[in-house]
């Protein structure tokens, strides 16, 4: 259930669209931000703040990948590009560094919750390749010692 906070921050972004509808990826940003991740429910309530469909702003939950649907992530999602540009400048070789510094798989969160490493497709850096994304930031040219510094620098 969305909090009336949530709820009236929601109308107010929808005043800023021409449809409703346009307001969802917004409102599922905002929903994110005070939750950490998008339940079936939180879902529902967007939808029907909206008047769409559920399964409409199901949609937009599943195909992008700056929506935590379902499941919690630690403090810092740590998404790994693994793209064609990427993964020919090692993106692969980085993520098994990355699994054995932080102890953890891909899909996995770390125990303290402070971590969770996801791959994705294309974040839209490719002449930055390898690269990846910490929560709303961008990490570019990375190697194993830019990754290890990073890493071990969350909070």
């Amino acid at each position: 259930m969305l909090s009336a906070n949530l709820i009236e921050e929601i109308k107010k972004i929808q005043a800023r669209y021409h449809s409703k509808k346009s307001a969802c990826m917004a409102a599922m940003q905002s929903v994110q931000r005070e939750k950490g991740f998008l339940s079936k429910d939180d879902m529902t309530d967007v939808a029907r703040l909206l008047e769409i469909e559920p399964v409409e702003v199901e949609e937009v939950g599943a195909f992008y990948t700056m929506y935590n649907v379902e499941k919690p992530v630690g403090r810092n999602h740590v998404q790994v590009c693994r793209n064609l540009s990427c993964s020919l400048l090692g993106a692969e070789h980085l993520v098994r560094h990355m699994e054995k510094v932080l102890g953890i798989k891909t899909g996995q969160t770390t125990k303290d919750g402070k971590v969770t490493l996801s791959l994705v497709e294309c974040l839209g850096s490719c002449g930055t390749a390898p690269m990846m994304q910490i929560n709303d930031d961008y990490y570019e040219n990375l190697t194993e010692e830019k990754v290890t510094v990073i890493l071990k620098g969350l909070k």
